[in-house]
């Protein structure tokens, strides 16, 4: 479904700050292929079919929404997929639901080591991780599907909400979504992202990304560090019991099930940013909800 609806929330929180909450809902866009893994995807897929690959190979961890994208995506469109596992100590033992899910869409995963897996973009290491998968001819699509090409895929989105937001906000793992949002919403509207691990290495990362697909970074974009609730997966209980208060607020009228390791930390963020007074009176505030809270089973 494009474009994805926009969704006005009606929620004290903000109103009474003068802020409009608005939904994004990405996640409505295919029920495979949900949110920023659609966007990010659509363009290297193309990419992938027009040079002749049959075999897509990525990289992910245990609960990678990515890697169940692209899972998916090998299904539909008929490319062999494997998926490159981060942790070694996976292997043999019962998959969860993601890697489940994965395996049932017909990707092979394929376990490596920590060390390996920081590794995985020097060319040395590729090259071997290439062989052991006997992959050579794959087309590999980098994790969470970050590149170039997926940050002109998310463009679309900054593109969809020009004119209907001033301040659009996303959660952030590899920064391609952010990069593309950026661009796409233009100079005049600004662009926040929420990051949900911690390190403090998403700036140079977006700006590199941002010069590799537009030739230059654009300055419409800001990070706030503070609310990955201690790292990649962390749900705290005061996480859980904000996720279940929003759904129970508005689940009956958005139908959303908030997902709760990307945007219940973006719901959350937003809804303390407010209470700062981080955004004036009169803010049109878009939350972009790039995933789903269902079970992937």
């Amino acid at each position: 479904m494009l474009p994805s609806p926009l969704q006005r929330v009606a929620d004290d929180r903000f109103e009474r700050h003068g802020v409009t909450l608005l939904l994004k809902r990405d996640d409505l866009i295919h029920p495979d292929l949900p949110g920023n893994k659609y966007r990010k995807l659509v363009l290297n897929l193309s990419a992938a079919a027009d040079a002749g690959h049959g075999t897509l190979l990525t990289f992910g961890g245990a609960y990678s929404n990515h890697l169940r994208a692209t899972a998916a995506a090998g299904r539909l469109l008929g490319f062999t997929t494997i998926g490159v596992v981060r942790g070694d100590e996976l292997a043999g033992r019962p998959l969860n639901p993601s890697l489940a899910r994965c395996a049932a869409d017909g990707m092979r995963l394929h376990f490596v080591d920590r060390p390996t897996y920081r590794a995985k973009g020097e060319p040395a290491t590729l090259e071997a991780i290439l062989r052991a998968t006997d992959a050579r001819d794959a087309y590999v699509i980098p994790e969470g599907g970050s590149n170039a090409l997926a940050v002109r895929g998310c463009a679309a989105l900054g593109d969809e909400l020009r004119g209907h937001t001033d301040v659009a906000a996303v959660a952030c793992g590899t920064g391609g979504t952010l990069a593309g949002l950026a661009a796409g919403l233009g100079p005049e509207r600004r662009a926040l992202g929420i990051p949900v691990l911690r390190g403090g290495f998403l700036g140079p990362e977006i700006r590199a990304l941002q010069e590799r697909a537009l030739g230059a970074p654009t300055a419409n974009w800001s990070l706030d560090e503070r609310f990955h609730c201690g790292g990649y997966a962390r749900t705290p209980p005061e996480l859980l019991a904000f996720a279940a208060d929003f759904e129970q607020r508005h689940g009956s009228a958005t139908g959303l099930a908030v997902e709760r390791i990307y945007v219940a930390k973006l719901l959350h963020a937003l809804t303390a940013l407010t209470e700062e007074g981080a955004f004036p009176p009169g803010t049109r505030l878009t939350a972009v909800i790039t995933g789903t809270g269902r079970d992937p089973a």
